[in-house]
């Protein structure tokens, strides 16, 4: 059996537990056999067509109760409030308790049954379900699994909306830092007369006046490990965080593979 997210596994549970389980067989199979032909997000909704027993396939759409401005407003708030929250996001992950997140504003970003779920669909059956839309609500599991932000999107907000609302947040909650130029300018003095002076200057931190013994710049290739990953998560949007990150990663490894390499005899002993 393959392995499936948590979030999956909450909206297959959710078919699971409706009572009319021939039914959603019938369009589990459908799906299985691809009689959907195509499927697409419009908006909140989700669009697809999907081939029958006649000639003519028909059209669905199936959509969920959307939130109102108010209630993302709260619930962005709620999730800027985490970095670990944007940082799985960003990852194509679902928080396991990012529910939290929702219930502060009496709401629930999973619906608790699937009379929930609104469906309409072009064919004759009375009965709603149909197997058309039962086929694309086991579809809808597996664009799940490529992408939790579906069900924000079916919720009001797309996967855009939310992480830039997510990045303003916390922009503007971060502490602000002096600017580099400016820390550099305030400690641009004079350089000290006494050669025994250690005092730090950092517009000559990386100036060294004698040449540099090629032993000393050899990079011991032991692990991976950087600084940043031994200091965590950086204190900054999580998509910069990570932009940053890979930047140093990719410098280590230049750095690791231009270096000098020790020669055998002293890497025997």
């Amino acid at each position: 059996m393959p392995h499936r997210e948590w979030w999956v596994l909450r909206w297959l549970d959710l078919l699971e537990k409706y009572r009319f389980k021939k039914r959603l067989e019938r369009g589990r199979r459908y799906a299985r056999e691809g009689y959907i032909l195509s499927i697409k997000f419009e908006d909140a909704q989700v669009k697809a067509i999907v081939q029958g027993s006649a000639e003519e396939p028909y059209e669905l759409a199936i959509w969920l109760d959307r939130f109102s401005n108010k209630d993302w407003d709260v619930i962005i708030d709620n999730l800027a409030q985490k970095a670990r929250y944007s940082a799985q996001l960003l990852a194509s992950e679902m928080p396991e308790d990012v529910d939290d997140a929702f219930v502060a504003s009496g709401a629930s970003l999973f619906p608790f049954s699937l009379s929930e779920v609104h469906s309409r669909c072009s064919c004759p059956d009375p009965e709603n379900p149909c197997k058309h839309i039962a086929a694309v609500y086991y579809e809808l599991g597996d664009r799940l699994s490529e992408d939790p932000f579906v069900l924000f999107q079916l919720r009001g907000r797309s996967r855009e909306q939310i992480l830039d609302a997510i990045r303003e947040r916390r922009s503007q909650s971060a502490p602000k830092a002096p600017p580099v130029e400016a820390a550099i300018a305030d400690n641009a003095v004079a350089e000290p007369s006494d050669p025994d002076d250690k005092t730090l200057l950092l517009n000559r931190f990386w100036h060294y006046d004698e040449p540099l013994d090629s032993s000393l710049a050899a990079i011991a290739a032991q692990d991976n490990s950087t600084v940043l990953e031994l200091l965590g998560w950086l204190p900054l949007p999580a998509e910069e965080a990570r932009a940053v990150r890979m930047l140093v990663q990719q410098t280590f490894e230049r750095a690791r593979e231009s270096a000098p390499k020790p020669e055998a005899s002293e890497a025997a002993t």
